[in-house]
């Protein structure tokens, strides 16, 4: 179920992209994309896997087909909230982007309000990377990312970069502006 792009859920996420992915340079591609309004912000209502699964391959279709948009953040606004459910659903729709021929076309990130690195301990600063004011999965052209990383220098040292900020940032830095978004724009 595709909602207006104004949702609280909506707009809260646009606000973490902003303070967050854009503000701390967790993303160096993010800034672009969101200036240029071409991140399509599609909030689900959905709560069990199989719908959520048909759900992602609609939007790959849609993002397919829409080449105005850049990239896709499907919102799970109810559902998803346990994070190992959620590891669940990213492990099932890694597996369908293969089955449904996406494979080399699409790729997903992932980022949940309870993202826990393997090995971390819960409140690790490093965890706030991919730590959003909901569960989503971010489907992403692969083709374009392909094309950015190959001009951006030393790509590979972005995950180690944010993790050594987020970590002189600390974890209480980043929890002041989760629960300031979700206060600014409260859930209905």
């Amino acid at each position: 179920m595709i909602l207006g792009q104004n949702s609280s859920e909506i707009n809260a996420t646009k606000a973490w992209i902003n303070d967050i992915i854009i503000g701390l340079n967790f993303c160096p591609f993010a800034k672009k994309e969101f200036v240029n309004n071409t991140i399509y912000y599609h909030q689900s209502s959905l709560e069990q896997v199989k719908p959520a699964l048909q759900e992602l391959v609609e939007q790959c279709h849609y993002l397919q087909n829409n080449a105005d948009i850049e990239t896709t953040l499907i919102i799970y606004a109810d559902g998803f909230r346990g994070f190992d459910r959620y590891l669940d659903l990213v492990d099932y729709a890694n597996d369908l982007l293969i089955e449904s021929g996406f494979e080399g076309i699409f790729q997903l990130a992932t980022m949940h309000p309870e993202y826990c690195f393997a090995d971390d301990d819960f409140d690790a600063p490093s965890n706030f990377t991919n730590r959003s004011p909901y569960p989503m999965l971010h489907i992403i052209r692969e083709e374009s990312m392909a094309k950015v990383l190959s001009i951006y220098k030393e790509p590979e040292k972005i995950p180690e970069n944010n993790i050594i900020l987020a970590e002189q940032k600390g974890s209480g830095y980043f929890q002041t502006i989760l629960t300031k978004i979700h206060q600014d724009f409260p859930q209905k």
